[in-house]
């Protein structure tokens, strides 16, 4: 039996794209972001901050696209520690937790799907 276990994880280029596809997005809409990409290890990827945004948002967009890798939005996530008390003593521990109302995990199929906050 092998010790060794073979995963996939997202690619530098691939992470790029998605950054590229939602900064785009996002002038097109008239609005600036902080774009992050997380590996499923929760670690950073790739990240943009476009002119004009928020300098405290650059924490937020990384820790919302943490929130994102138990594959349900922010405030889904949110709702389920908040309906078990047992939860609760847990929720300040995850450092990197954000409870935002529009935190969503975002897809890559064709296109970039999903939303970001």
């Amino acid at each position: 039996m092998a010790n060794v276990v073979k995963k996939h994880s997202i690619s530098s280029e691939l992470a790029q794209k998605m950054v590229d596809e939602a900064v785009a997005k996002a002038g097109e809409i008239g609005v600036s972001e902080n774009v992050a990409i997380l590996d499923d290890g929760g670690n950073l990827k790739a990240f943009s901050r476009m002119d004009g945004a928020p300098l405290l948002s650059i924490e937020i967009a990384q820790n919302k696209a943490y929130t994102a890798l138990f594959g349900i939005s922010t405030q889904d996530f949110f709702n389920f520690i908040q309906s078990d008390p047992s939860l609760w003593p847990a929720s300040p521990r995850l450092r990197v937790w954000r409870r935002t109302e529009e935190g969503s995990p975002l897809r890559w199929t064709e296109k970039l799907s999903g939303r970001s906050g």
